[in-house]
């Protein structure tokens, strides 16, 4: 299974009639350029599981930065990916790694 499909799984299986009014998944880009993705780990059985942050700089194009925190205005934890633009799979696949873990 790749990657992508396995995040739509993974955010289907978090469904449950009141999650998704409230949390999600959230895909952007920056003008860096670079990609930002957001996702919400409140009410999941992610919420308490350690991760390590992750901080990696190839070059200008290629970098990965990887969090939990917590977002006040999101209301609870998230997982942040931010990478270079052709980093996105690579922000999708740690939070897949980690969540597998």
């Amino acid at each position: 299974m790749g990657t992508l499909n396995w995040v739509e799984r993974w955010y289907s299986s978090q469904c449950n009639g009141d999650w998704e009014h409230e949390f999600g998944v959230r895909i952007e880009t920056l003008d860096n350029p670079g990609w930002s993705v957001t996702i919400s780990i409140e009410n999941t059985d992610l919420r308490y599981k350690s991760f390590e942050t992750v901080n990696i700089e190839r070059d200008t194009n290629n970098w990965l930065h990887c969090k939990i925190d917590y977002h006040k205005e999101r209301d609870g934890y998230h997982f942040f990916g931010y990478g270079g633009s052709g980093n996105l799979e690579e922000i999708l696949n740690t939070f897949k790694e980690w969540a597998e873990s």
